[in-house]
C-alpha cells in the first residue's frame, strides 16, 4: 500500500489476544493520520465458538458503535476499500492467541548454531520440547523416536557454516526426514531450514514433500563469530502464522482481509520497537513490555539492533499452573502487602489458568495478581537480558541497561485500578538505572502501528507524535552504594511559570514531584555519595533534563538498584504499602 495520505486514508486494525480481540480505526485529520477510536470483544478461539472470526466482528461491531461508521457489511464482511463515508482503506491483523507451538530445534555445536537456533525459538509464540545436536549421545533411532513421540508442530534446522562441512548437517536432515515420514500426513510439521546453504537443494528434494510447510532461509549462522537473526526472524513469522492457519477456524479469511499480511503480535511489535530505537538517544536503548494473557513479550532495541523475547511459560493466563516451573512461591509472596499464605497464591494460580479472563474480585487477589506480573515480567527481562548486545550501556554488570523510553502494554498494568499501582509494578518488575520515561499503551497500539509500517510508513510516525499513548512518568533512578536513611540525590524542579519544587532523596525512599501532562519544566539533579545517573558516579548535566508533565509527574526512585526488600515479613508489607501511597495506589 503506498505511503500517500490520498492513496491510503484509513485504517482498521485488529489484535487477537487469548482473552480479548481489539480493534482500532486511524484516519486522517487535518491532513495528519490519528488514532480515532478503539473497541474490545472476548476472543473466540476456544470453545464453544473456536473461530476467531467471530470475536473480530465482534470487535469491529462494537467500534462501529463508537465511531457511527460502518465497516462491515450486511453479510458481515469487511467494506474495503472504503466508499461514502464506508469501510476502511488498509486493514491490518496481528495475533498472539493459541498455545504455544511446539517445535524441536536441530542444530550442530550448542554454542554455536543451536545457541542461535535457540534464540530465533525465542522470538515468537514457540515452545521447544527438543532439541537435538551434534553432540547428542543417544542413538538414531532413539532420536527418531523421541520426535514421532512428541510430534512438534515446526522443525527449525540450522547448522553449519556457508560453505563448510555439509555431512553431519545431512545426517541431521536425514533424522527429521525418517520422523516427519514415520507421523501421520495430518500431523507432519512444518519445516524452516537456516543453515549451509549449500544444503538448500538436498533439503527441497529430501525434506520439502514430507512437510505440511516449510521455508528456506539464509543462515543463521553464516560464519562461526557472525549470527544473522533477521531473514530468519522474518521467515518465521510467515511460517507461524501458516501453522496458525491449520490451527484456527476463521483465519484464512482474516488473511485476506489483511492482504496475506496477518502478522504474529510479539513481531509487529518487536517491528516498531525496532523503528524507534532509530529515533530516540542512540545512547540508550528503547524497551518495550507487554504482559499478556499468552505471553510475556519483551522487545529491546539499540541503534536498530533488536533483541525480541517471547515467554508463553510467563504469560498470565492458562500458562500460570506452570509458573512455578520457572520461579518459586516465595519469590511472588514478597511482592504482596498482605498477610496471605502460600497455598492461598497456589489456589489463585490454578484458579486464574482455568479461567483466564476472571477478574480479581478482592483487594487481596488484585494483591496476588500484581505480584504475579511483577514476578512474571522480572523473570522474563532477566532472560531477555542475556541475549542484549555487548553495545548496551549499563551502569554496573547485571543492572537493567539505560533504557529512554520504556513502553508498556498488558492490562495487568494498563488497566490498574490506579496509575500508581500499574507503575510501581513496572519500577519492582523492571528495575529502570538513571533517567527515563515510562509510556503506557493503554489502547494496545504498538502492534497496529508495527503492522502498518510495511503498507503505510507515515501512519506509525505521526500516530507516535499525536499524544495517543499516556506519559505515565519521568523516572529517575540513581544507582549507588549507600547506607539506608542516607541523602543520595538533590533534586530541583524549575516548572514554566518560574516557580520551583526541591526535594532531598535518601537511599530507600521514593518521592514524587508534580508535573502535570501539558506543562513542561528542567529538572536540575545533584548526585550524592557518588550516586550514578548515567554520566559517571556524582555526575550531572549542568543545565540540567528538559521534562515534559506526565500523569504522575517526576519519581524519584531511591530505593536501590538492585532492589533488595527487608527480610522481615510485617516490616516488607508496611514498606510496600507506604511505596503504594506514595504513588496514589
Amino acid at each position: 500500500m503506498p505511503a500517500s495520505l490520498v492513496d491510503a486514508d484509513s485504517l482498521l486494525a485488529v489484535d487477537i489476544g487469548t482473552v480479548t480481540t481489539r480493534a482500532a480505526f486511524f484516519d486522517v485529520v487535518e491532513g495528519h493520520y490519528r488514532f480515532i477510536a478503539s473497541s474490545s470483544a472476548p476472543s473466540t478461539t476456544a470453545a464453544p465458538l473456536r473461530d476467531v472470526g467471530e470475536g473480530v466482528r465482534q470487535a469491529i461491531e462494537a467500534l462501529q458503535v463508537v465511531t457511527g461508521r460502518k465497516f462491515l457489511s450486511d453479510t458481515r464482511a469487511l467494506i474495503n476499500p472504503a466508499a461514502e463515508g464506508k469501510g476502511i482503506d488498509t486493514f491490518t491483523a496481528t495475533l498472539s492467541a493459541g498455545p504455544a507451538i511446539r517445535t524441536a530445534v536441530i542444530g550442530l555445536l550448542e554454542d554455536v548454531s543451536l545457541e542461535s537456533a535457540q534464540r530465533l525459538a525465542r522470538s515468537s509464540y514457540l515452545r521447544v520440547v527438543e532439541t537435538i545436536g551434534l553432540n547428542d549421545t543417544r542413538k538414531p533411532e532413539e532420536l527418531i523416536d523421541s520426535l514421532v513421540r512428541l510430534r512438534p508442530e515446526l522443525i527449525l534446522i540450522a547448522g553449519g557454516t556457508d560453505g563448510g562441512a555439509t555431512h553431519s548437517v545431512q545426517r541431521m536432515m536425514e533424522t527429521v526426514g525418517l520422523a516427519c515420514y514415520l507421523l501421520p500426513a495430518d500431523k507432519r510439521p512444518a519445516l524452516l531450514f537456516a543453515g549451509n546453504q549449500k544444503l538448500v537443494e538436498d533439503f527441497k528434494k529430501s525434506l520439502q514433500p514430507l512437510a505440511s510447510s516449510f521455508s528456506i532461509c539464509s543462515n543463521l549462522r553464516p560464519g562461526i563469530e557472525t549470527e544473522d537473526l533477521q531473514p530468519a526472524q522474518h521467515a518465521l513469522t510467515d511460517l507461524s502464522i501458516q501453522v496458525r492457519r491449520t490451527q484456527m477456524n476463521g483465519l484464512e479469511e482474516l488473511n485476506g482481509w489483511a492482504g496475506n499480511s496477518l502478522m504474529p503480535t510479539a513481531s509487529a511489535e518487536g517491528r516498531i520497537i525496532r523503528f524507534l530505537s532509530k529515533v530516540y538517544d542512540s545512547s540508550k536503548g528503547i524497551l518495550g513490555v507487554d504482559l499478556g494473557a499468552s505471553a510475556a513479550t519483551i522487545a529491546a532495541a539499540f541503534s536498530g539492533d533488536l533483541t525480541l523475547g517471547v515467554y508463553p511459560q510467563l504469560g498470565l493466563g492458562e500458562g500460570l499452573a506452570a509458573l512455578l516451573r520457572y520461579t518459586s512461591l516465595e519469590d511472588i509472596l514478597k511482592w504482596i502487602p498482605f498477610e496471605i499464605p502460600a497455598e492461598g497464591v497456589r489456589d489463585y494460580l490454578y484458579q486464574k489458568s482455568i479461567y483466564p479472563s476472571s477478574l480479581p474480585a478482592t483487594p487481596e487477589d488484585l494483591s496476588i495478581e500484581q505480584a504475579v506480573a511483577r514476578q512474571s515480567l522480572s523473570v522474563a527481562l532477566n532472560s531477555a537480558s542475556k541475549d542484549f548486545p555487548r553495545k548496551a550501556r549499563r551502569v554496573a554488570f547485571g543492572m537493567t541497561p539505560f533504557f529512554e523510553p520504556i513502553l508498556a502494554a498488558g492490562s495487568v498494568v494498563t488497566r490498574a485500578p490506579t496509575l500508581g499501582q500499574g507503575l510501581l509494578i513496572l519500577l519492582d518488575a523492571i528495575q529502570p538505572v538513571g533517567i527515563t520515561t515510562v509510556i503506557l499503551d493503554q489502547n494496545n497500539l504498538l502492534p497496529a502501528l508495527g503492522a502498518a509500517a510495511s503498507r503505510n510508513s507515515i501512519l506509525p510516525i505521526q500516530v507516535l507524535e499525536s499524544g495517543a499513548f499516556l506519559g505515565l512518568a519521568t523516572v529517575v533512578s540513581p544507582y549507588v552504594n549507600a547506607r539506608f536513611g542516607a541523602p543520595i540525590l538533590n533534586a530541583r524542579l524549575i516548572y514554566q511559570n518560574g516557580n520551583e519544587s526541591r526535594m532531598e532523596i535518601k537511599q530507600g525512599g521514593l518521592e514524587v514531584m508534580p508535573l502535570p501532562a501539558g506543562q513542561a519544566g528542567r529538572l536540575y539533579l545533584q548526585p550524592l555519595h557518588h550516586a550514578d545517573l548515567g554520566f559517571g558516579p556524582g555526575q550531572a548535566r549542568q543545565d540540567g533534563y528538559p521534562v515534559t508533565g506526565t500523569a504522575l509527574g517526576v519519581v524519584l526512585d531511591g530505593r536501590g538498584r538492585p532492589l533488595r526488600l527487608p527480610s522481615d515479613a510485617a516490616r516488607r508489607r508496611e514498606l510496600i504499602k507506604k511505596w503504594l501511597w506514595t504513588l496514589g495506589g
